[in-house]
């Protein structure tokens, strides 16, 4: 594969269209997913473009095009693939917040168990110069109990969240194709 960059447009050079297509994938064409390097290669390159604007993916044949391969069913597949892609990153993404949200509570109960037993530990071993190095360590167990829950609510979501729109945007994009004679 090859690419040469235009603004918004990609263009990639395969022998034939199946080469787009991952092989051992038996779903129908319509419904076939991208050979993994052509999807790391379409997605790698639409993440180092802005967000804005259309995108365009010419695929330049070096064989000349079958006449059963309708480019508006390449179009379709390439586009449906992606469109996959951003709902299977949503679904990940409610999954995240989902486990994040009980975590969150985990996290709470066992800061405010951690806060009360370093209270009744305190009041125990007030005497003990323990007492202070047994209340905090305590304290500071219920407070990494929270580390996860905060992880995810502060830095795991939006990387996520950017992705289902980046494939949103590559779900929408015109996919040409332009065979050896040069349509």
């Amino acid at each position: 594969m090859e690419s040469s960059e235009q603004g918004r447009v990609l263009e990639v050079r395969v022998g034939e269209v199946n080469e787009l297509f991952n092989a051992i994938d038996p779903a129908p064409f319509r419904e076939r997913d991208l050979d993994p390097k052509a999807e790391e290669f379409i997605v790698t390159w639409a993440q180092e473009l802005r967000s804005e604007g259309p995108i365009t993916l010419i695929l330049r044949l070096d064989q000349q095009r079958s006449p059963a391969m309708d480019p508006a069913v390449v179009s379709e597949a390439v586009r449906g693939f992606f469109r996959q892609r951003a709902l299977a990153t949503r679904r990940r993404l409610r999954m995240l917040l989902r486990r994040g949200r009980t975590s969150l509570l985990i996290g709470l109960a066992c800061l405010a168990a951690s806060i009360f037993l370093s209270d009744m530990v305190a009041a125990a071993l007030a005497a003990s110069r323990f007492s202070p190095i047994v209340r905090e360590s305590f304290i500071i167990g219920g407070w990494v109990a929270m580390w996860r829950p905060l992880e995810v609510f502060l830095y795991d979501w939006w990387p996520i969240r950017a992705e289902a729109r980046l494939f949103d945007r590559l779900s929408m994009m015109t996919v040409t194709i332009r065979g050896a004679e040069g349509y």
